[in-house]
């Protein structure tokens, strides 16, 4: 995380009523920066409450956060009046630095703005009584036929049938916020739904949007209908490449397949690539445009236009936000993450992807328990297609393209353009082939850092007719069928060896291409890029990831200026894992508009499956994976919508929380911690168990409501921690509809290594078929 600069000024007193409010409401301890700040674009965060925190105080001005799980209603009077009253709080603070060019305000999900200062102006700020933190502002990058028959969603007995009637009624009356690259309007997902709509007094009522077309030429901007509702972009000091368009229309088209998965029409042909749909097709989507294509690949998020998307997204009424971008490993306190703490508190559900740096510990990211952070894993379709070498050998990957007869092969560092990068070379980069050379031949690149479509579009526009993709990383090990330019092999690192021992020792070999063909596959399977845990940012004592979901070969819509045309086209990352849970969040929500986002969370995470489509332990690169991989599974929509009993947590105890891993008093809010007392993350009344750091033993404490309209008797089921002894103290948990119950788990340490991590569960289950099952991950220490 960067530098966070510190007013100096000492903390407010402290009253009840600011027990909900978030780490916006008191001023920090005295703190001396290691450095001054430099001239740069800053997020400044002021005192005092944002709209969704502010729970009253201010003399002539009313509470305006959401109570008791209801939503934030922005439209009141009396946040009318808290917004003036904050607009002339920041008006003073900028007072101390005239001069700053302030590109962004916030009140809503955060307190402050974002400006360009000088070294001197910076300073001025952060000694300002006013200012509670200045945060440079900083980039993140995305993290990137249909899976819904995989999920349980189609026919007679799937989820959209049972739950909503049809296909047609699933996630009416919601709206899915989508913060990423754009949308592309033109694509058949986000055509317009049929009228009259049944859910238009509900959307009415809660909508605040707008559409804006965007500062391009009439056909680089966009226009809305009653699917894309709403659409909006930031690009504030952002310098993104030539083609890219200053207006919502996705350039990347990162955005268009988030949006598409999420809440994308139901039934549209996608071509060869068979029919697509969205997880909630009656859902409406509102895009926040914040990605932006600023080199050769990939996308980029300033994290102050991050914030503004936030920002504008609860205040416009969503529901339901998708933030496929990555994030900090290390801290849960930065401005997004304070942003969606706002945001979860006024009642929107986030889902976030974990990362695409796996298979290494600890590299999973958004460590909050007020998001659902999402693994990607595989769904059960594959394409699969092999290389043939002249003795016969057969070397299979993925593809999906068509079959090449025995040609004459090269390897892509054979045939460079005189003068060009090696390694750009090597990984077959736009520009880097020399047509003479390549001269009709196959050729074999190296996977890595140009996405894997620009690889077949160089080759294609050498002149090859075909090429075999090789991977280099044990830790991106996996292969992808993707749509390419020419038929295409994507080869794992033992699947190519052969092949490329052949062409070091040989030379001019063919090889051969068969066709891709579709095979049923063992799934889900963790995928290898897929970030895990422990959480660095909760000390291990907050389990993360939450759950996963279908993130390899995933078909949807995307962007034909950066896709050669095509409209649609199969990407994977947990980019593609996360919509599929925002998307079901919305279903959950649209079936139950009472239940609060960390209800909509627990119900998915206890009812998540750990066994693949043949009754087996789900597996990450042929071994058996554990919940740092998958968390509390696999979602099952099916499941989801009768959990039987829930976990349920409040912005009081995500305050508690970060008091617990000491970020809030890093952050200055010692007396904070001391009015409200510090909450150990293990405590945390969280739908999983984890206890990193575990010495002899100890007891956590666990609330569960019940949310069916039956009473029911719970009985406990545990399955240990290897070398662990596992207790709960209620033998029962007896509950009528709405009734809430409280137990301790404590789990011993018998025979367990030390520092190492061992894997159980608690499920409670009755005799109406619920079984609520909760991962328990434990590190016994010395």
């Amino acid at each position: 995380m960067p530098t966070t600069f510190r007013s100096r000024r000492g903390a407010a007193a402290l009253t009840a009523a600011t027990c909900l409010a978030a780490l916006t409401m008191a001023a920090p301890a005295a703190a001396e920066p290691d450095v001054g700040p430099e001239a740069g674009r800053y997020i400044v965060q002021l005192a005092g409450e944002p709209i969704a925190a502010y729970t009253g105080g201010e003399p002539g001005l009313s509470a305006t956060a959401a109570e008791g799980g209801e939503r934030l209603d922005t439209d009141s009077a009396a946040v009318d009046r808290y917004r003036d009253h904050l607009a002339d709080l920041r008006s003073d603070a900028l007072a101390t630095a005239p001069g700053a060019d302030v590109v962004a305000e916030f009140d809503t999900v955060f307190n402050g703005f974002t400006a360009d200062l000088t070294a001197a102006e910076a300073a001025r700020l952060a000694e300002d009584d006013r200012v509670l933190n200045l945060w440079p502002d900083a980039e993140y990058t995305a993290d990137t036929a249909t899976t819904p028959r995989f999920l349980g969603m189609e026919g007679d007995s799937g989820v959209w049938q049972k739950q909503f009637g049809s296909v047609d009624h699933a996630g009416e009356g919601v709206i899915i916020g989508i913060i990423d690259s754009g949308f592309w309007p033109e694509n058949p997902s986000f055509a317009a739904l049929p009228e009259p709509r049944p859910d238009q007094s509900i959307i009415d009522a809660k909508w605040n949007g707008e559409c804006v077309a965007g500062d391009e030429s009439a056909s680089g901007q966009v226009t809305c209908n009653n699917k894309v509702i709403g659409a909006r972009y930031y690009d504030e000091g952002v310098e993104y490449v030539a083609d890219e368009y200053a207006s919502p229309r996705d350039y990347h088209g990162h955005g268009s397949h988030v949006a598409a998965t999420a809440a994308g029409n139901h039934g549209v042909d996608a071509g060869d690539m068979g029919t697509v749909s969205g997880m909630a097709p009656g859902a409406r989507i509102a895009v926040y445009k914040a990605c932006w294509r600023v080199g050769a690949s990939g996308c980029s998020l300033r994290v102050s236009n991050g914030v503004a998307a936030i920002e504008d997204a609860v205040n416009d009424g969503v529901d339901v936000i998708n933030y496929s971008i990555s994030g900090s490993t290390t801290t849960t306190f930065d401005p997004v993450h304070l942003a969606y703490f706002n945001a979860a508190a006024a009642g929107v559900f986030v889902a976030n992807s974990a990362g695409n740096n796996g298979p290494g510990s600890s590299t999973v990211a958004h460590n909050t328990p007020w998001i659902t952070t999402v693994a990607a894993s595989s769904h059960d379709r594959a394409y699969e297609a092999t290389v043939i070498l002249p003795d016969g050998t057969v070397a299979t990957g993925a593809g999906r393209g068509a079959a090449l007869a025995a040609t004459e092969a090269v390897l892509s560092s054979e045939v460079g353009v005189t003068g060009a990068d090696p390694v750009a070379v090597r990984q077959c980069h736009l520009g880097t082939l020399d047509e003479a050379k390549v001269d009709g031949r196959i050729v074999v690149c190296a996977r890595g850092a140009n996405d894997r479509v620009e690889k077949s579009l160089a080759v294609y526009q050498a002149g090859g007719p075909g090429m075999v993709m090789y991977n280099v990383d044990s830790a991106a090990d996996d292969v992808a069928p993707d749509m390419h330019s020419v038929p295409t092999v994507h080869l794992t690192i033992a699947e190519a060896a052969p092949v490329l021992a052949l062409l070091a020792d040989s030379d001019g070999p063919e090889l051969e291409l068969t066709a891709g063909r579709q095979v049923t596959a063992k799934a889900p399977q963790m995928a290898t890029f897929s970030s895990t845990g422990p959480a660095i940012a909760a000390g291990g004592d907050l389990l993360k990831p939450d759950i996963t979901a279908p993130g390899v070969d995933v078909i949807a819509a995307v962007s034909p200026a950066s896709a050669d045309g095509e409209n649609f086209g199969s990407y994977q990352g947990t980019s593609m894992s996360s919509p599929h849970i925002a998307g079901l969040a919305a279903l959950l929500i649209g079936a139950n508009p009472d239940w609060s986002p960390m209800a909509v969370k627990s119900a998915m995470m206890t009812t998540a499956a750990t066994l693949d489509n043949r009754g087996e332990p789900i597996s990450r690169s042929g071994e058996k994976a554990n919940p740092f991989n998958y968390g509390s599974g696999h979602v099952v929509p099916s499941r989801m919508f009768d959990p039987g009993l829930v976990y349920e947590s409040d912005p009081l105890d995500w305050l508690r929380f970060g008091c617990g891993t000491g970020e809030v008093q890093d952050l200055g809010y010692a007396d904070l911690c001391e009015a409200y007392g510090p909450l150990d993350a293990s405590d945390l009344n969280y739908p999983s168990i984890a206890m990193a750091g575990m010495s002899g033993k100890q007891t956590v404490p666990r609330t569960v409501t019940n949310v069916s309209d039956k009473t029911s008797v719970y009985f406990p089921i545990i399955e240990a921690p290897a070398g662990t002894k596992v207790t709960v103290d209620k033998t029962s948990l007896t509950l009528r509809p709405g009734q809430s119950a409280t137990f301790y788990l404590t789990v011993t340490r018998t025979t367990a290594e030390f520092d190492e991590y061992v894997f159980g569960s608690l499920t409670w289950q009755d005799l109406n078929g619920h079984q609520v099952r909760s991962p328990i991950v434990v590190q016994p220490v010395k």
